[in-house]
Order: structure tokens, then sequence, then C-alpha cells
């Protein structure tokens, strides 16, 4: 995403920007309610929210690495270069930023909508609820040239935020020992944990996710600039593409911001990936149901246009045979089914992807026809076989 696709959240972020819902206790009762399960995939998902917090601030334009460290002892440390959670009082609660945002559920600058235009955290109730899960987390904040601390044990602070020191620097340290008493496990995977930062780096191509696992020594640095194109090409690096050059569109509409990459493979399966704020979406949603309209459409229209097709109607099934794509979208207040975010329900998503894709997918085969063969060609042999 480009600096100028959406504007920098200019507007004041601070300590009266934080806007509560009350109440840690109903997520230990029902903890499920809010990270999807107690088993492994809960567990890894304390983190996911915990990273997201920091490429919201890749993605709102104000850092750019993310850190994540897996620390000997079995704790996670995530740090941000980003504005730093606000400390100061809000004057509504009472109580510093810093404590509302980690003791309060909803409690978060996503609430207000000046303060991030989009946004991938769990609705905002993200660190309140690692913290609520974890036998103890401490932050640290840098910001105004001060660094400050608070501890807390299953999400009650051990007292208040304390200045602890100096700093030139910015941003947000979050480190959390995740409680044994709410998880089946608390023993974290590295590779699920490195398929996640890889894709997030992918997405978001101007933001680097730093990983070390501090048990084995192992480090790895994820960072693309070709973006989803590139996400597409390590998708199919073990396949044999049909044209070279992944197809890549992007723009905005109706305040929807659109990044596709697609590319078709000799294969018969299709692999289409969809995200929503760099969150991945497993059931697809209203996104994916636009680009798969439009896909189908759009080939249809270019090879009737062209004597290619005449009497013959592909299926979506017979377009999609072969192809690997990314589709990734980010908008303010994404409506999803259920609170783990499996699939996207904001209807304006699929008008934005298929006005967006009905002119530019057009245009490409209208100025590729090399390639616009080779995917017909594809698609009527897969219509053949169908029909044989």
């Amino acid at each position: 995403m480009d600096g100028n696709d959406f504007e920098r959240s200019e507007e004041e972020y601070n300590a009266d920007s934080i806007v509560a819902l009350k109440g840690l206790e109903a997520v230990r009762k029902r903890p499920g309610m809010y990270i999807g399960s107690t088993d492994a995939r809960g567990l890894h998902h304390m983190v996911y929210e915990v990273v997201d917090n920091g490429i919201d601030e890749v993605m709102a334009g104000y850092a750019t690495e993310v850190d994540v460290t897996i620390n000997e002892d079995g704790s996670v440390t995530v740090v941000d270069d980003g504005r730093g959670i606000p400390t100061g009082m809000n004057h509504k609660e009472g109580k510093s930023a810093l404590e509302l945002c980690l003791t309060d559920l909803h409690a978060g600058g996503k609430f207000d909508q000046n303060s991030y235009k989009v946004s991938g955290g769990l609705h905002g109730v993200g660190v309140s609820v690692v913290n609520a899960l974890s036998a103890k987390l401490v932050a640290v904040v840098r910001r105004e040239g001060k660094v400050f601390r608070q501890s807390y044990k299953i999400g009650v602070p051990d007292g208040p935020v304390e200045v602890v020191g100096e700093s030139e620097e910015h941003g947000t340290e979050i480190t959390f020992w995740p409680d044994p008493d709410m998880f089946e496990t608390v023993v974290f995977d590295y590779t699920t944990l490195q398929n996640r930062f890889r894709n997030q780096a992918f997405l978001n191509s101007e933001a680097t996710v730093n990983f070390e696992d501090k048990r084995t020594g192992r480090k790895e640095r994820f960072h693309y600039d070709g973006g989803v194109s590139e996400f597409v090409q390590y998708l199919n690096r073990s396949k044999t593409p049909l044209h070279q050059v992944p197809i890549r569109f992007n723009g905005e509409r109706n305040g929807v911001n659109i990044d596709i990459a697609m590319q078709y493979t000799d294969g018969y399966n299709e692999e289409i990936d969809s995200f929503v704020n760099t969150i991945y979406t497993p059931e697809g949603g209203t996104h994916l149901t636009g680009f798969r309209t439009s896909l189908t459409k759009c080939i249809n229209d270019y090879g009737k246009a062209n004597n290619i097709l005449k009497d013959t109607t592909l299926e979506g099934s017979d377009v999609r045979e072969g192809l690997t794509a990314i589709v990734s979208i980010k908008m303010a207040e994404p409506q999803f089914e259920g609170q783990t975010k499996a699939k996207l329900g904001s209807s304006v998503a699929q008008g934005a992807v298929i006005g967006l894709m009905n002119e530019k997918l057009s245009e490409y085969l209208l100025e590729n026809p090399a390639v616009s063969q080779i995917i017909l060609k594809k698609a009527i042999s897969a219509y053949e076989g169908r029909e044989a």
C-alpha cells in the first residue's frame, strides 16, 4: 500500500483517543470467544494480535519494522518502531491510556476512527485479551523522550505506569508469558509464526518483520519490495507458470484499497488466498466473490469480443483452473462473520473489487494478447475436459 493510497492519520493520537469498553474477566471465562480456541491455534493467535498492532502502525505510516522474538523461557517479545501506545492520563477513565489499552476490553485507538484509517487487530481488543490470558506481561513504551514501563499478572497491573529512563527512540515493546492454566500448550511453533510473518511482509511491502527464536538461535528477516506479485511467485515456486510475470493491479474504489496479483500455471488446482487488512480470510467472503465474478466476466467478454469463444460460455471453474492469486484489500471497519475473521461480510468490498477488476483486467487482456491467448486456451481446455 502506498502512503498516498490511505492518507496518513494526522489527527492527534494521544491518551484521549483510547476508547474503552470494560471487563477482562469475560476473556478468562470464555477465551475461545476472543482468540478462537485454547489449543495451539489460540496460543499463536496471541502473538498475531500483538504483531498486528505493529503492522497497523506500519499501515498508518508511522512504523517500518516489527521485531518478534521467542525467548528462551518461552515468552514472546514484540517490538515496533511506531508512535508508542499513549501513556498520558485518559481524562474520561482516570487512568493512563497504556493501562486502559491493556486492561479494558475493547479499549484501543482503533475505535476512534481518526487514529487509524485501516487496522488488522481483532476489533481493537488485541492486547488486552493477550494480557488477560498471560500469566505475566510487561509493556515498555518509548515516546516523548522517555521510557515508560508497566507490568501485569493475568491482566492486573502490578502498579502504575513508571518512567524508567530516557530515549530518543519511539515505539512499543510487549513481552508476554501465556498462562498455562488457560492453554493446552504454551510452546510456540517456529514454522506457524514464520508463515504468518512472511505473509504479512508480502502484503505490506513497506514493512520489515525480523523474527528470532532464542531457543534454537534461528533468525529470519521478511521484507518483499515486490509485494503481492512476489507472493504469487513464492506460492508458484514449485509449479510451472504459463506466463512469467504475474498480472498485477491495484487501486482504490469506494474507500476500499485493492491489491491483486495472479498467475496461471500448467496445473489443475486453483490457489486463491484472500486477505483483509493483512488478516487471512480462509473462508473468503465478499472480496473473493467479487474477484471470482469479475474474472469469469472479463475472460468471457474478451473471448467473445475476439471470436475465440463463439457459442461457448466459460464457467468460473474453467477460468480458475491452474490459477494462483492473492486478493488483498484494506478498508476501514470491515465486517466479519464471526469473531476470528475467517470470512468477510462487508458488501461494499464486493462491488469495489468488481469495479476495479472489470476495468483493469479488461485493459490488461486487451494490451497483452499473447498472455490472453494462453489464459483462454487453458480455460477452454478445462471447459472441454468438463464437457467431455
